[in-house]
């Protein structure tokens, strides 16, 4: 267990989140409340992304991938006129 004052922790804050993630942290303020600082845990995925609303059908998507990689190539492999 670790235990910071009031000021420390303010002073040290990045370092208090980190360690609060490997053991428990204590900030005590100068009247003797302690605090102890808990890292909360993720919900979800952090690859869940709120969705787009769009009437895109998926053959819509695919083409405009297709499109898009078509682009990219010919940019990266122009044809040489002879």
């Amino acid at each position: 267990m670790k235990v910071y004052t009031y000021s420390q922790a303010r002073q040290n804050l990045a370092e208090v989140l980190n360690q609060s993630k490997d053991e428990e942290v204590i900030i005590r303020r100068r009247g003797g409340d302690s605090f102890a600082v808990v890292p909360k845990a993720r919900e979800g995925s952090p690859f869940d992304v709120p969705g787009v609303k769009t009437r895109a059908k998926t053959a819509d998507v695919l083409s405009a991938v297709k499109e898009s990689r078509a682009k990219t190539s010919q940019q990266r492999h122009p044809r040489r006129l002879g």
